[in-house]
């Protein structure tokens, strides 16, 4: 067993996709704001710190399996915890286990402290971290990620805050949840060649480069007019609006995207990280614009 600091761990279980799973959570609390009088605060911050050990957990997890069907490799983009020898299998595995067992335990005392419905929801988001190497090596990956990262959170900590299932959350989770797709879609097109290499399938290999960067610019505009539809339909507050702050990062990785078309994948090496940038904007000013809504009106 080899000695680790701290830091090895965070490195371990990167911390710097957090947002991905925060935001969601963040998102529902400023809409629990703008929409509820009756709200049981702690309720919606333990939700949030226990869906990012969930995603540490989902982090870790993933990255074990990458590693023995291949997919992360020295030669790779991926994670280089375990193909430089930093980590053991044995070790990831096992962090990946404590993880999940603490999220779990946490999960199990907010779901006493609610009800019936969270257990449901829960059990949802433990079977797509469970689930997700296997599904993700089978082009069904983006479809978790929406699950886990926008529809089961958003669902999941209103109801902690409130004890009401509010479908209406759906609204702002469609949105927040094509951007955080987005993250792992144009992953896996810059990756397209490597994972074909480890005979895996993603949507992006089953679409190709070119249409998956079609699909990727979808992913980052479409939300815009969906905020702004539902605002003029009086779903959503005006305040939502605001969101449109963000409109200019997501036509600047649009611009990156589109240069796959003449470079390959090195020319979008770094959209994920670009992508997961405007995913913390686009939901930080959406979470902004419910609190004024819930002060002002």
């Amino acid at each position: 067993m080899m000695k680790h600091s701290f830091k090895d761990w965070m490195i371990a279980v990167r911390p710097w996709s957090f947002p991905a799973s925060a935001m969601p959570v963040t998102v529902s609390l400023g809409y629990v704001f703008a929409m509820y009088d009756d709200v049981n605060w702690l309720n919606g911050v333990w939700a949030l710190v226990n869906i990012v050990i969930f995603h540490a957990a989902g982090n870790t997890w993933s990255d074990y399996f990458d590693y023995r069907r291949h997919v992360d490799a020295e030669d790779t983009f991926g994670v280089r915890t375990l193909t430089t020898g930093m980590f053991s299998p044995k070790e990831i595995f096992r962090l990946s286990a404590v993880l999940l067992f603490i999220a779990s335990a946490a999960g199990v005392i907010l779901w006493l402290r609610t009800g019936m419905p969270l257990l449901y929801i829960g059990l949802g988001g433990v079977a797509c971290s469970v689930l997700y190497p296997f599904l993700k090596y089978r082009a069904l990956g983006d479809a978790v990620i929406f699950m886990a990262y926008a529809f089961l959170p958003t669902l999941g900590t209103v109801y902690a805050c409130t004890l009401q299932i509010d479908w209406q959350v759906l609204y702002f989770a469609v949105p927040v949840g094509l951007i955080t797709v987005a993250i792992l879609h144009c992953n896996n097109t810059r990756d397209i060649s490597t994972d074909n290499r480890a005979n895996i399938s993603t949507l992006a290999m089953k679409i190709g480069g070119k249409a998956s960067i079609w699909l990727y610019c979808f992913e980052v505009i479409f939300p815009y007019l969906w905020l702004t539809g539902c605002a003029m339909a009086g779903v959503l507050p005006l305040w939502s609006l605001m969101a449109w702050l963000a409109f200019i990062p997501a036509v600047l990785n649009v611009r990156i995207a589109a240069g796959y078309f003449k470079g390959g994948s090195a020319s979008i090496a770094s959209l994920d990280e670009a992508t997961a940038r405007l995913q913390l904007f686009f939901s930080l000013v959406l979470t902004v614009s419910f609190v004024l809504a819930g002060l002002v009106g």
